[in-house]
Formats: structure tokens, C-alpha cells, sequence
């Protein structure tokens, strides 16, 4: 084997290794002390050293290979308000420089376009419409087309005005579906899978009748979920927000109260409704239930909150499942269809933080994201499970300042030996939201003293009472059957039909249909090829029956 060959391979290992101290800060629920981490070995002042890293990307590249094995099963991870900045800080927080988040070792990215119809920066259930029903949206609709204003009940109604997402397309192939989300259930991102709305706050009829709308007229998020063939048909619902399911006048299992007007007890109804169809259910409130479901149930639903999940860094570990682990739960459950299954899993709660200014939760969700799907990676296989991640916009949080190797991004930049100014900056920071400081009698606020924990605020540019999204493109990473289709600058809309392809569902292109055309083809070229043998055939008896009657 040549030299060259084996220090490639060792360069490989050693880029693989995480060395990370993020377990430590998470445990201890406040960020590291600002101490700057040892750069790297020496040896990367050599141009061995860094020949030898490209040399190792080179070699991987080349040895991909399209998979164009049909997609039995799909997952599609979505990290809500994961930007670029969101992910390079996150990996930089997790491991150094030279780390990488599970997904970014995927073999394939593309570029997804978040804008929708009327707005260039969008928000979660516009683009949800676009990466799971493939159409896209106009602001704050979920679940139908661009004839839907926000807060028109009467054309969310209206069914040409309704469109169904991968999870419907997947059922009537015999799949068996589910999601998976630490925010509400009901939520902005999961809703498309099921709901058709004109408005992604009319989560419960409570939340109708705020805002002057008659939930007998459009029914809630909360009961489409219950109620539509979609919703009834998930085999697994994991997340929060019970509230949305239970009367007033009920308490959940932790005494919270729930907001329904109607006294329908939403969650006693979905298993009524498993009961009558004699299906074997569960449900579940706590972690120890979750990691305890029988392997008999076909039906899970598990609700962790009564309003948005915890933070993963606020969570009772006792009593909160975290994402990795609901994660694990429903594939489990899902491996149990024999004709595969789609999987939606949702990391919402890195909006959440992002909204807050607090950008040290955000990262923790997005490294707590990045093990959900390490373990996904690790319980399927690339032969028939595509897995696809991505987000579904931006963010304003920044990163910059010139921190020197090793910095904690969470941290303060010193960068007094690039320009002359003698202060400590934050290393991220935002263009707007409830981190603001103004100067007083010109003099910057003193970060020193409240940047070292996870509730901190991080600085604004502008003071708005929740920061907004970004107008950003988001990336896409993807590995197993057809993931090489994921390539290029696309419109997010385009996500959900190359999945579909993949996985030979819905109602237009797949890969099972054009294989059948293939084959097809095939056919009709070996007929034609046969019927122009049997003319040269007959025209070579004719010409042989000619010279034999010169002949003689």
C-alpha cells in the first residue's frame, strides 16, 4: 500500500475523532469558562499536513457511487430556524474548528430557496407547506395553496384549495407514518402534515375564538390532527402541547390546565377511536412510559408538556424525553411496516431560542438535533432509508469579530491586534430582538460581566420584542436511495417530490415509474429489433432462392 494512500487514511480518522467538551457544558447548564482552547498541532503550519486533508475530501468524493435503490423508508429531519451561521457556531461549540455535526458528513447538499409566496423572508408554516406538500404558500397558511390569504377561513375550506403532503402520499402506499417534534404537536411545521389552515396560530378552537373566528366553520389544527383520514393514520405522534387537546375545565397529569372551549377532551377521543378500530394504542406523558412502550403497540401518542417542550438544557431528565430519544422511539415503531415508512422529525426548538436572543440554547438544540440524527444513521441503512435534513429558513444571528482559534463562540472577541479599539465584543450577535443595549452617553454596554450563561440575551442591532427570522438560504444534506437528486440552488418546494421519488409515492414522478418505462422501452426496442431480424431473414431467402435459380 502507498505511503500517500495510508497517511489520506489516517488524516481521515483523525478528522472523524470529536474531541468535545459539549457534554460537560450541557450538564453543568451554563456555557464554558472563556478559555481559549489549544489550536491544533503543529504540523498544520505544513503544507503536508494540509495537502494531506484535501487529499482525504478527494478520495471520498470519488468514491461516491449514485444509490438508486428504491427508498423503502424516508426521514426528513427539520431543524427550525437552523441557519448557516446556526450551524457552523454549533459545530465550532461541540468540537473545534475541524469538528462536524453528524449531518454535515452526509455525502450530498443543495441549496433550498426559503422565500413564499408573499413575503422574502418567510416563517414555519409557509415553508412547512412547501418542504412537505410541495406547493408554496403565502405567510402564516399552512396546508394550502397560494389562493389562501392569512385568516381567510373561507378559502382554506375550499378542497382545490387544500393540498396534501408526503405523509398522505406515503399512507395510501401502504406506509405507515409519523412525526416527531419539541415544540407543540399542533405546531407550525408538523401542522402541514395533516392540517389546512389560513392562519398556524389557530391551534385549539381557544385560539379561533381570540382571534374573532368560528371553529365550527374551519376546525382547529388540534382536531384535524384528531379527527382527518391523515391524522388518524400516523402510527406515531411524540412532542408537546396537551393544552391543545383538553378542555378548561380538565388538568394534564402535571395540573396544568387545558385551553379548549369546546369540553372535548381531544386525547380521550383518539383513543376512542383506536379502541373502535381495534388497534393496539398507547399513550404516553413521561420519559420512563416512552422507553417503556410495549413492542405489541401499533399506535403511540406521547405528550411531554402542556405548552412548548422544554429546552434541553431547562429539562428534568426524570421526566423529558429528549429528541434523540423520541427520535429512536418511532423509528422502532415505524420498522414494524413491512412496506416501509416516512418520518418526520422536527428540532423546534432552535427557533425557539433563536426568537430569545439566547443564542446558547440554540446551539445546545442543534447539537442535540445532530444526535437525533446520528442515532437515526445508526439504526437504519443506506440501502433503503433516505434520510434528508434541512431547515426551513434562517435566522439574523451573526457570527464574526475575528475570535482567534479555540474561542468559545459563546464567548467575547478581543480584537484589539486587527484595529485599534481597546473592549471585548460578543462573538454572536443579532440584527434585531430583545438583546438590544443602547449606548449610554456613548459608552457600549459592558458584556463581561452576564455573557457566561444560557439565558443571556445576545446583542441586537435593533430592539424588537422577538427576533425575527432571516431571508437566508438553508441547506439540504441528504444520504441513501437517490440522494445524489439533491444537488444545486432548488426551491424548497422541490423537497417533498424528490423524496416521493425516491420512494415511489404520490402521483407524479417516481423512480418506480420511470423504471417501468424503462423496462418498457426495453420491450418495445427488442419487438422492433425482432421484427428487423425476421425481414433480413426473409429478404436473405429471397436473395439465396435467386442465385440458386441463376445458377442453375
Amino acid at each position: 500500500m502507498e505511503t500517500w494512500f495510508v497517511l489520506v487514511s489516517v488524516v481521515v480518522f483523525l478528522l472523524e475523532i470529536n474531541v468535545s467538551s459539549a457534554a460537560i457544558r450541557v450538564a453543568s447548564g451554563k456555557p464554558a469558562v472563556h478559555e481559549q482552547r489549544k489550536t491544533s498541532n503543529p504540523e498544520e503550519n505544513t503544507p503536508e499536513y494540509w495537502n494531506n486533508v484535501a487529499q482525504a475530501i478527494l478520495q471520498k468524493a470519488k468514491a461516491k457511487k449514485p444509490n438508486t435503490n428504491k427508498a423503502k423508508n424516508v426521514i426528513l429531519f427539520l431543524g427550525d430556524g437552523m441557519s448557516l451561521p446556526t450551524v457552523t457556531a454549533a459545530r465550532i461549540y461541540e468540537g473545534g474548528e475541524s469538528n462536524l455535526l453528524s449531518f454535515e458528513k452526509f455525502p450530498y447538499t443543495a441549496v433550498s430557496k426559503t422565500y413564499c409566496v408573499d413575503r422574502q423572508v418567510s416563517e414555519s408554516s409557509s415553508t412547512a407547506t412547501a418542504y412537505l406538500c410541495g406547493t408554496k404558500a403565502n405567510w402564516y397558511t399552512s396546508g394550502v395553496t397560494g389562493a389562501v390569504k392569512m385568516n381567510d377561513c373561507e378559502a382554506s375550506i375550499l378542497p382545490e384549495n387544500q393540498v396534501s403532503s408526503i405523509a398522505a402520499w406515503s399512507q395510501l402506499e401502504g406506509k405507515w407514518t409519523g412525526f416527531v417534534t419539541t415544540t407543540r404537536i399542533t405546531h407550525a411545521s408538523p401542522s402541514a402534515l395533516y392540517a389546512h389552515a389560513a392562519h398556524k396560530d389557530w391551534e385549539s378552537d381557544a385560539d379561533m375564538v381570540k382571534r374573532k373566528q368560528d371553529p365550527l366553520r374551519c376546525p382547529d389544527i388540534a382536531k384535524q390532527l384528531i379527527d382527518s383520514e391523515v391524522g388518524q393514520n400516523f402510527h406515531v405522534i411524540l412532542g408537546c402541547g396537551r393544552n391543545k387537546f383538553l378542555p378548561k375545565e380538565v388538568t394534564d397529569e402535571e395540573g396544568k390546565s387545558g385551553h379548549r372551549l369546546d369540553k372535548m377532551n381531544l386525547i380521550d377521543e383518539w383513543k376512542t377511536i383506536k379502541e373502535k378500530d381495534m388497534k393496539k394504542y398507547e399513550y404516553v406523558w413521561n420519559r420512563d412510559q416512552l422507553l417503556q412502550v410495549d413492542n405489541d403497540t401499533d399506535y403511540l401518542l406521547g405528550l411531554f408538556e402542556d405548552d412548548l417542550c422544554k429546552f434541553h438544557v431547562d429539562r428534568d431528565p426524570n421526566m423529558d424525553p429528549t429528541l434523540e430519544e423520541m427520535t429512536k422511539a418511532a423509528i422502532r415503531k415505524l420498522s414494524k411496516s413491512p412496506n416501509g415508512y416516512f418520518l418526520f422529525v422536527e428540532g423546534g426548538m432552535i427557533d425557539q431560542a433563536h426568537h430569545r436572543s439566547e443564542a446558547g440554547k440554540a446551539l445546545v438544540e442543534t447539537m442535540e438535533f445532530s444526535k437525533a440524527i446520528r442515532s437515526a444513521v445508526d439504526i437504519t441503512n443506506d440501502k433503503d432509508t433516505l434520510i434528508v435534513v434541512t431547515a426551513d429558513h434562517a435566522h439574523t444571528m451573526s457570527f464574526g469579530g475575528y475570535p482567534k482559534r479555540g474561542s468559545n463562540v459563546l464567548g467575547l472577541t478581543d480584537f484589539s491586534d486587527v484595529f485599534p479599539i481597546n473592549e471585548s465584543l460578543p462573538i454572536l450577535s443579532y440584527a434585531n430582538g430583545p438583546g438590544y443595549r443602547p449606548e449610554i452617553n456613548g459608552t457600549r454596554h459592558n458584556y463581561t460581566a452576564d455573557i457566561m450563561d444560557f439565558n443571556y440575551k445576545y446583542p441586537g442591532l435593533f430592539k424588537t420584542f422577538s427576533e425575527t427570522h432571516g431571508g437566508d438560504d438553508v441547506l439540504i444534506y441528504a444520504k441513501g436511495p437517490w440522494s445524489h437528486l439533491f444537488e444545486g440552488v432548488m426551491e424548497q418546494n422541490a423537497i417533498p417530490h424528490l423524496m416521493a421519488y425516491a420512494s415511489c409515492v404520490g402521483d407524479k414522478s417516481t423512480a418506480c415509474k420511470d423504471d417501468a418505462n424503462i423496462k418498457g422501452s426495453g420491450s418495445s426496442v427488442s419487438k422492433s429489433f425482432a421484427v428487423i431480424l425476421y425481414f433480413q431473414l426473409v429478404l436473405m431467402i429471397v436473395y439465396v432462392k435467386y442465385f440458386i435459380v441463376i445458377l442453375y
